[in-house]
C-alpha cells in the first residue's frame, strides 16, 4: 500500500472574505501560518513521509514552508499539476458576484457548469484532467510502502475524493467539506489498482494547537 496524505493549504484573507483565489498569489494570514505549523507538528508525529509534493502557488508554498518547520520533512517538489482551478479574469472577486453574474461557471449547472471556461481560466473538466494526470504520475512514481504528502487546494482534493468514491464532481463540490489545513488519508493498492479513503477531512491537531474558529 502507498499512503497519500492530502493537505489543504492554510487560511488566507481571501478565504475569510470568500474571494475566488484560483491561481492568484494570495499569501497566508496569521491564522493560516499557525494552522500550517500545527499541521506540521501533527504530520511529523503521525507519519514517516518519504516524499512531499505541492502546488507551486504562493499559499501552498508558504504552507509547505511552515509545516516543514515542525520536523524533518523531505525536500518538497512543486508542480502546476496540483494547482487550484484557474478562474482567470474573475480571480479576486467574491463567489457571490461571480456565480451570480456567471452562473454557468457553477458545477451545479450540470455539463454546462463542467465545461464552462472563465475568461483566461480553465473549465472544471480541464482542471479535473490536470489533477488526475498529477495523481496518476504520483502513483506511478511511488513505491508500495511510500508515504507521500500532497499540499494542495480544496478543488483538487474534491476531484480526487470524487474519483475514489465514484461520486460525480458536482456532488463532491456541493457536499464535501475541506477546511483550511484539513487532512485526508488515502491508501492505494498497487496490485489491485484500487484506492480507498482511510480518513477524510480531519484536523486532530487543532484542538490542542489552535483556538476555535470564530
Amino acid at each position: 500500500m502507498t499512503t497519500v496524505v492530502l493537505l489543504r493549504h492554510g487560511e488566507t484573507d481571501w478565504n475569510r472574505t470568500r474571494r475566488i483565489q484560483g491561481w492568484a498569489a494570495s499569501p497566508l494570514n496569521d491564522r493560516g501560518r499557525d494552522q500550517a505549523r500545527a499541521a506540521g507538528r501533527y504530520l511529523a508525529d503521525a507519519y514517516d513521509l518519504d516524499r512531499v509534493v505541492a502546488s507551486d502557488l504562493r499559499r501552498t508554498r508558504e504552507t509547505t514552508a511552515h509545516l516543514r518547520s515542525a520536523g524533518p520533512f523531505p525536500e518538497p517538489e512543486f508542480t502546476k499539476g496540483w494547482r487550484e482551478r484557474s478562474f482567470g479574469a474573475h480571480e479576486g472577486l467574491s463567489y457571490e458576484r461571480v456565480f451570480g453574474e456567471f452562473p454557468e461557471h457553477n458545477a451545479g449547472y450540470g455539463m454546462v457548469g463542467l465545461e464552462s471556461t472563465p475568461q483566461r481560466g480553465e473549465s472544471l473538466l480541464e482542471a479535473r484532467e490536470r489533477v488526475m494526470d498529477a495523481w496518476d504520475g504520483l502513483l506511478a512514481a511511488a513505491a508500495p510502502d511510500d508515504e507521500v504528502l500532497v499540499v494542495t487546494h480544496g478543488g483538487p482534493i474534491y476531484v480526487l475524493l470524487a474519483a475514489v468514491q465514484g461520486t460525480d464532481l458536482p456532488t463532491a463540490l456541493s457536499e464535501f467539506d475541506q477546511s483550511n489545513c484539513a487532512i485526508n488519508e488515502l491508501r492505494h493498492d498497487h496490485d489491485s489498482g484500487e484506492t480507498e479513503i482511510r480518513r477524510k477531512s480531519y484536523c486532530e491537531y487543532r484542538a490542542a494547537d489552535l483556538e476555535p474558529e470564530p
